[in-house]
């Protein structure tokens, strides 16, 4: 592989303690404030401490929000927030087992504005901590997860809601902003977003920070175990936490090992993807919501004539902790449980995950790196074998002793009701996963993942999770 870039010596001498400070987080199994074991009756006093309720309503019954009468498009009457439109996507290029449909229409939600994710950092007794939110989010299957230190769109920061003002925002924006660990734009859901973009920052405050009513600090190994368990540990909070500068013990930062023996240098790995974006020809563009081909409207749910995929509902929320304590919205409701996961491999003692170069209507450019399954079992069991997703039946069919990490993680609950994936990644032979993948695949190394993560877009969401339950899991396992 060729040499990695010259730096400043102070600045990779300040690397190396930033590294390390975040592996001495990562190690340490309880923190100064909150024991592990007494989270989950924090997490449920927090609940019962304030309201929450959801109810699904017919669209007559949202409030600010109406279908537009020209294009059908549903927009709320401030302008803000965000619409729901038709979305048409073409792929020109060559499918390599990408899938059967290379033309499809769907609904999509479009919103253009910048949110930050946000999570702030500071030493308790010589271990970094961070602070971490019980939020409410319609949503959630249990509605209250662990989120971010802050996890508000451009139009909650700024007030367009006339709610309350985001708690510790001034840590992430302004004169007072800490120390930046991390600040990268990172993709959102390219199935249901068009173009949607978040700032997902780690930031170490400078002096006193008060704790709030349902925050905590945690150590970073501390949320390692929480990522171990269904639903406690929210989407956004994983992405974030994807953007940490520190790996698995097996394969430190620019290590020899893996500078050495990774299948693809970094060089070449970063041309693959080029390569990637290169041939695939994608045209996604807005189109109206009224008339969406294969969708029907109806007074509670706009849905595929089918039944399968996904379909867009409406909510009324009752939250007392949030910055509004009531209002409704639309949501986009899954039909059926994801699977998402890494296949891993190890090659001359480095591993490896098998990423996929996917095409996803929504994304910026074109194609993100993503796990090597993300689909959803159920809306592909009318297909042949043929036709169904390169690796899916090696992940369903896996024998318990190949899994080494299994746990079921909710989408962003801000925006998708009830929206649940299997997050696995199991062990492969080359009868399964050869070292010569087919086209549109590549092995790469958490190092690598966790380098082209520090720059926005080159991995998706759900690549981002399951980049933070590897790390978790390296972290359980020491």
């Amino acid at each position: 592989m060729p040499s990695p870039p010259l730096r400043p010596p102070l600045q990779a001498r300040a690397d190396a303690r930033l590294a390390s400070r975040i592996a001495r987080s990562a190690a340490a199994p309880e923190g100064a404030q909150l024991r592990t074991g007494d989270f989950a009756a924090w997490l449920a006093e927090r609940g019962r401490a304030n309201e929450f309720r959801v109810d699904r309503i017919p669209f007559a019954r949202l409030e600010g929000w109406s279908f537009d009468g020209r294009t059908g498009n549903l927009a709320h009457r401030s302008g803000r927030f965000f619409t729901v439109e038709g979305l048409h996507v073409t792929e020109e290029g060559p499918p390599y087992g990408d899938g059967p449909y290379a033309d499809w229409h769907q609904p999509v939600i479009r919103q253009p504005e910048v949110g930050i994710l946000g999570i702030l950092l500071k030493e308790f007794d010589g271990v970094p901590h961070f602070l971490m939110q019980a939020k409410m989010e319609p949503g959630n299957p249990n509605l209250l997860q662990l989120s971010p230190t802050v996890q508000a769109t451009r139009s909650n920061y700024t007030g367009a809601h006339a709610g309350a003002q985001v708690k510790y925002l001034d840590h992430f924006v302004g004169p007072r902003r800490g120390r930046v660990i991390a600040d990268v734009l990172q993709s959102e859901h390219g199935s249901w977003f068009y173009r949607k973009s978040n700032r997902n920052m780690i930031v170490e405050a400078t002096g006193e920070v008060p704790l709030l009513d349902d925050f905590c600090w945690l150590t970073l190994g501390q949320i390692g175990e929480l990522l171990h368990r269904d639903n406690v540990v929210n989407m956004d909070s994983r992405t974030v936490l994807s953007c940490l500068p520190a790996t698995p013990p097996s394969t430190p930062p620019h290590s020899d090992a893996a500078a050495t023996h990774a299948l693809l240098g970094d060089t070449e790995l970063l041309s693959w993807i080029t390569g990637e974006r290169a041939r695939h020809a994608v045209r996604a563009e807005c189109v109206p919501l009224a008339g969406l081909p294969s969708w029907k409207r109806g007074e509670s749910a706009i849905e595929r004539e089918d039944g399968r995929y996904f379909r867009v509902v409406a909510v009324s929320v009752r939250a007392g902790n949030r910055e509004v304590t009531g209002w409704t919205q639309p949501l986009i409701e899954p039909v059926g449980q994801g699977v998402t996961a890494f296949l891993t491999r190890t090659f001359a003692g480095v591993p490896h995950v098998l990423v996929h170069a996917r095409v996803e209507g929504g994304f910026l450019d074109t194609v993100e790196l993503g796990p090597t399954v993300q689909y959803t079992p159920d809306n592909y069991a009318h297909l042949d074998a043929r036709d169904r997703p390169r690796f899916l039946d090696t992940v369903l069919r896996a024998p318990a002793d190949r899994v080494r990490y299994e746990a079921v993680h909710a989408e962003e609950g801000g925006r998708f009701l009830g929206a649940e994936s299997r997050y696995l990644i199991v062990d492969a032979d080359e009868t399964e996963a050869p070292q010569d993948p087919p086209p549109g695949y590549a092995w790469v190394t958490p190092a690598q993942l966790t380098s082209l993560v520090r720059h926005g877009h080159y991995v998706n969401v759900q690549g981002r999770t399951l980049l933070a339950c590897l790390n978790a899991s390296a972290a359980k396992a020491r």
